[in-house]
């Protein structure tokens, strides 16, 4: 309840809102008005009595001046600046009845005590709601109208004009410092909130630009090959007619310029001044090398490979190698020494991928890690299984390790319209931190280095 209470106290209400509006808690949030109503029911016959009986003040015209001073308190919770003006005007509107009035007992000028401690819990409400140029001004007029009112003062009283003016600055400084303290947390949550978000939007922007720049090389050879067929068709077939030979200069001519086109997008993908890549891009002949330098690093690790993958796409093949390669490195980082299976298999027209680690104490602290992490590795794995119009399944096992599963198309297809047709959400942040793939291993002439994992051949 009280972590609840200084979490409210420091966060400001919208105008018209009741003071602590924005608690959690019922009890909370009914504070200010079991605390308003106390001063009231307490401070209200005080000042009645007093204004009577020692200032000498008519009775009703106590009664009026003391609800005047007292009952605003309740107003104070909602709107404080509203009630100051009602409680500052009964305030110096006393002190002038007083000046007039013949009490004996009297001896404080030109606030009452009851006025006094009312005028405190009022200062307490306007420093938590309003702005520093408003607390300054009430700070301001109540010194103002004390020291007017100091020069009628009655022979005989003793002023406490200035006590009440060094109580209300101390107490509008003090709540405005919590208020003000209250805004700086909330906007400090409010920009880590919006930084996390473009960080995540970033990164996701990032592979896809990385993703774009390795399926340059796929597209251009397909559109290569196009542009050779078309060129050489006239040659290779002499009895074509003249209408196919301009149509195939034509198919030629057009290739060409896709080439060209796809040579500047890859530009602007390139804008950050990074080299292209000139090694051909790998594919799932180069998956036991990769597992091979994983072992290398310490992870005992299993390959699963079927020994006939069918017709696999240049697009497929090389987004499943960068899927495995990613798991692979994840494993590298987040769970050293636990056992890694890789399982690559082709079934009804779908290749399945399936990457599962055992558990280690690092790997638990990894996970709990990567809730705030801005890894890029499970948002590459989404995007090229959504480039390609398969499926991934990522997630912790009940025993402690973690699983990847991908499924994708053995032949290229369109990515469904659904997905296409309307942007992906920003993600948030994934359990994997970091987006760099597992150490690549150069071409080893060697096919059974040692140490080496175990291969098997599934039918």
């Amino acid at each position: 309840m009280f972590q609840g209470l200084g979490t409210a106290l420091t966060t400001p209400s919208t105008p018209g809102a009741p003071l602590l509006a924005d608690a959690s808690s019922r009890w909370v949030r009914l504070l200010p008005y079991v605390v308003a109503l106390a001063f009231v029911a307490s401070l209200l016959p005080t000042t009645v009595h007093l204004l009577a009986g020692d200032y000498g003040v008519n009775g009703a015209l106590a009664g009026a001046i003391g609800t005047a001073q007292t009952a605003p308190l309740l107003l104070a919770v909602v709107r404080p600046l509203q009630a100051w003006w009602i409680i500052f005007a009964a305030d110096v509107l006393g002190a002038l009845v007083m000046l007039g009035a013949d009490g004996t007992r009297a001896h404080l000028w030109p606030w009452t005590p009851p006025a006094v401690v009312g005028y405190c819990a009022l200062m307490v409400a306007l420093g938590l709601r309003e702005s520093r140029r408003a607390l300054f001004g009430v700070w301001l007029a109540t010194g103002v109208a004390g020291y007017a009112l100091e020069a009628f003062r009655p022979a005989g009283y003793t002023s406490v004009h200035t006590l009440l003016l060094v109580l209300s600055g101390v107490l509008l400084l003090l709540t405005s410092a919590v208020r003000a303290r209250g805004d700086a947390q909330r906007r400090l949550v409010e920009q880590e909130t919006i930084s996390e978000a473009e960080r995540a939007r970033r990164t996701l922007l990032e592979e896809r630009a990385r993703i774009a720049r390795e399926l340059h090389d796929v597209v251009a050879h397909h559109m290569s090959v196009i542009t050779v067929q078309a060129d050489s068709a006239p040659y290779r077939i002499p009895e074509l007619p003249d209408a196919a030979r301009e149509e195939f200069t034509s198919i030629a001519a057009s290739a060409r310029e896709s080439l060209a086109e796809m040579r500047r997008l890859l530009s602007v993908l390139r804008s950050d001044g990074s080299e292209g890549e000139r090694a051909p891009q790998p594919g799932l002949d180069r998956v036991q090398q990769l597992v091979e330098a994983t072992v290398r690093a310490g992870v005992p690790a299993e390959l699963r490979l079927a020994a006939d993958l069918g017709d696999v796409s240049q697009a497929v093949d090389l987004s499943a190698y960068r899927i495995v390669q990613e798991a692979l490195a994840n494993v590298v980082r987040h769970a050293p020494g636990a056992s890694t299976r890789v399982s690559i298999r082709a079934d009804g027209g779908w290749l399945t991928i399936l990457v599962v680690n055992g558990p280690t104490a690092e790997a638990r602290s990894a996970v709990e890690r990567g809730a705030s992490g801005t890894g890029h590795g499970l948002v590459g794995m989404r995007e090229r299984v959504r480039l390609t119009g398969g499926s991934l399944d990522t997630g912790p096992l009940p025993d402690g390790g973690f699983r990847v599963a991908a499924r994708l198309p053995l032949t290229q297809e369109p990515v469904p319209a659904a997905v296409t047709a309307h942007p992906e959400p920003t993600p948030t942040p994934d359990p994997d931190p970091d987006p760099t793939p597992a150490p690549p291993s150069p071409p080893n002439p060697n096919p059974n280095p040692n140490p080496n994992p175990t291969v098997k051949d599934s039918e």
